[in-house]
């Protein structure tokens, strides 16, 4: 697994790197906001580090891991199994770390494992969900297309159509597919959606609802 601190002990490195901490830069009860589970409530787990670099990212303070603290994973999902029945772990990209342990322990607690992700990583953990939004500066691993239940791509531009084609034709028969606008092209971007989901109507149009709602 990535190096997490230079100064870190090396017990807490080996901890994270069986993925039993994490370093977590938010977790939260929320209503799911975007795609397929959109109004459902949820647990976020929001794991620090990421290296996709994507310019609109609205959590690009996840980026650095080494600003978030390493939490115990047992802890987290104590906080989780006080509130809700589904688990939301995103980032951030959260493959870059373990997730076998935080999956199996969520599991065995009756909690449904729902996963956010660029697919740029190598596949960790037992998925209930596994949604994907492939990024174009570095595009998701194989494994990724192939157990996907949900494909998310992000239109920020017209050419964003070209490239969610590209993505759509390498997923699963199963996958649902859905565009999202931008949030900071909304206004442009949202119009463009509607047309193209009426004339591709294989495509769902999904919504950042909880910024609408004014929620996390």
């Amino acid at each position: 697994m990535h190096s997490y601190l230079c100064s870190m002990t090396s017990e807490v490195q080996t901890l994270i790197n069986k993925g039993e901490m994490l370093p977590i830069m938010e977790e939260f009860y929320t209503i799911q906001g975007e795609g397929y589970h959109t109004g459902t409530a949820a647990y976020f787990i929001r794991i620090g580090g990421c290296d996709v670099g994507c310019h609109w990212c609205d959590v690009k303070e996840s980026w650095d891991a080494k600003l978030h603290p390493a939490k115990y994973a047992v802890s987290i999902i104590e906080n989780c199994k006080k509130l809700a029945k589904t688990a939301v772990i995103t980032g951030g990209e959260p493959l870059m770390w373990d997730l076998n342990f935080i999956t199996s322990e969520l599991l065995k607690n009756g909690i449904q494992t729902h996963i956010e992700t660029s697919g740029a990583y190598k596949v960790s953990g037992n998925w209930k969900w596994f949604c994907l939004s492939p990024k174009k500066n570095k595009l998701p691993l194989q494994e990724s297309y192939t157990i996907a239940d949900e494909l998310k791509m992000i239109i920020h531009n017209k050419n964003d159509f070209k490239f969610a084609e590209q993505e759509a034709a390498k997923v699963n028969s199963n996958c649902i597919l859905y565009l999202q606008p931008e949030w900071s092209k909304k206004e442009l971007m949202t119009p463009l959606i509607i047309d193209y989901v009426m004339q591709h109507p294989k495509w769902k149009i999904s919504l950042q609802t909880h910024k609408y709602l004014n929620i996390p």
